[in-house]
């Protein structure tokens, strides 16, 4: 067998040349993938998805092969950085590796000087358990009477499986993007045969459970005096002819850290089986104020209604002449490009500040740039075909301009729909891996599943241990008090408490 150390040069300084020519290709990946994290936003993230997992498999391939050539005893070629101390609220296991009492060279009593503590970071495979509710029965010996406590009462009516169980399958499967079926295969290496229809009905019925929880949401999200909204297609899978359909799943996220607001953040997704525009409408019949979102022609019934304002997206609008300068290397695309960088720059000094002082700022220095740019984009266009790629981004920008210019006289509104997309790229993920859903009301589970742990992960709390503490609560508590378990008012202390037990 031939080893990959047979082909490797015996001169040491050929050696040498070889690692520092790999740390270099290492360094330079990690630049490109950090290049294409920033870049990676709306639609075309999923081009550029594939593109960054090519990357990252060469980049672990190169880092391997770096150990490989570096002999256990010598010290590693690549800079060591200073390493963190491991997490204070893991569970230590403590080993105590005691010598002898008796020195081995003359035989005396030895005394205690010290001594050297180091850890090393262990994984636990996930494990089952079987809690076990036993309830005696007393009795009364002068009347009979008998006492019991009543039974626990379970988050699934007579079901099998705990909270804990239950959020580790919603999570496994709407966050880390593992089907059903794949998980019933995990869990059966475990010794627990748990079919896949069986899992199933355990996200059927969370989802019903959930589903008050999930309308209280949506009434926060929709109370804003902002939304950023967007869709994304998904397959589902068609009655009947077992074909796939494309579906839609909206989201709408109200975040308004960026103007300095501490309303807590939150996403809510809808599901629709097409992309009619009587989905948004309905959608956002009880919302007014200032809808930030792309071009969609849907959106144009409510702008008319004048209760909603069109803000619209600078990152679309870039990205439009990126792919002309990607395409062409064209001087004017990067010309156009760096005139919106400008504009980002003064959004990355003033993020987080309060919307007046946003909106001075924006008046005082975007505001005339944005006037070069347009009379730059319009002496521009009359130079070029309208129908040439330059021309056709040209003209998505002008014709949106009251809309894209439209944060300089709010500081509430952002620059770009990003919130949005950002939101969207779970459902990226998933719909790769499980490709579709299985019907129209799988569709409608997603969307609920996604609401809470979109909403959970902006609010800094740990999807699954949120969910359990939800799950462990909801069955027996007030429908009318419902909101009290929104992320925001659960505190990161019951989450860990729930992920620690």
């Amino acid at each position: 067998m031939t080893l990959a150390t047979d082909s490797l040069p015996n001169d040491l300084q050929a050696l040498k040349a070889l690692v520092s020519a790999q740390r270099a290709e290492i360094e330079r990946l990690k630049m490109l993938i950090a290049k294409l994290r920033r870049m990676q936003f709306g639609r075309s993230s999923e081009q550029l998805d594939a593109m960054i997992d090519q990357l990252q498999l060469s980049l672990e391939e190169l880092q391997v092969s770096q150990t490989e050539l570096t002999p256990p005893t010598e010290p590693p070629s690549r800079p060591v950085s200073r390493r963190k101390p491991l997490p204070e609220h893991l569970p230590r296991e403590i080993h105590v590796h005691q010598p002898e009492s008796k020195c081995s060279g003359c035989g005396g009593k030895l005394r205690h000087l010290g001594e050297d503590v180091s850890e090393v970071l262990e994984y636990v495979p996930a494990r089952f358990k079987v809690i076990r509710h036993v309830r005696p029965k007393l009795v009364c010996r002068c009347c009979e009477h008998i006492a019991q406590v009543p039974a626990p009462s379970r988050t699934i009516a007579r079901g099998l499986a705990g909270p804990g169980l239950l959020a580790h399958v919603l999570v496994s499967k709407f966050v880390d993007h593992l089907p059903l079926y794949r998980q019933s295969e995990i869990y059966a290496r475990e010794g627990v045969e748990l079919e896949r229809s069986t899992l199933a009905d355990w996200v059927g019925q969370s989802s019903q459970l959930l589903r008050p929880l999930i309308s209280a949401l949506e009434r926060h999200v929709m109370s804003g005096h902002k939304v950023h909204a967007d869709d994304t297609p998904i397959g589902v899978l068609a009655p009947g002819n077992g074909k796939t359909k494309t579906a839609r799943l909206w989201t709408y996220v109200r975040d308004d850290r960026p103007a300095g607001d501490s309303t807590p953040a939150a996403v809510w997704f809808a599901y629709s089986p097409d992309r009619k525009g009587q989905h948004p409408r309905a959608h956002l019949k009880s919302f007014s104020g200032i809808l930030q979102a792309d071009g969609y022609a849907g959106f144009a019934q409510l702008y008319a209604k004048g209760t909603i304002q069109e803000a619209a997206c600078w990152a679309h609008s870039r990205r439009k002449f990126y792919d002309v300068y990607k395409d062409q290397a064209s001087p004017l695309a990067s010309e156009a490009l760096q005139r919106i960088e400008a504009l980002y720059a003064i959004e990355s000094e003033i993020r987080g500040q309060p919307p007046d002082q946003r909106k001075a700022v924006r008046q005082s220095r975007a505001s005339p740039l944005l006037e070069q740019l347009h009379a730059w984009l319009n002496q521009t266009l009359t130079q070029l075909s309208k129908k040439s790629a330059l021309g056709g981004a040209i003209l998505y920008a002008l014709n949106r301009w009251q809309a894209l210019t439209r944060y300089c006289n709010d500081g509430r509104i952002e620059i770009d729909n990003n919130a949005a997309e950002r939101a969207l790229r779970a459902v990226a993920l998933g719909r790769k891996n499980y490709l579709f859903a299985g019907s129209d009301a799988g569709g409608e589970r997603a969307a609920a599943i996604y609401s809470l742990v979109g909403t959970a992960k902006l609010n800094g709390l740990n999807p699954q241990a949120y969910l359990i503490y939800v799950l462990e609560h909801i069955a027996e508590h007030p429908i009318n008090r419902v909101s009290e378990l929104l992320p925001w008012n659960i505190s990161v202390n019951h989450t860990e408490h729930c992920e620690a037990a």
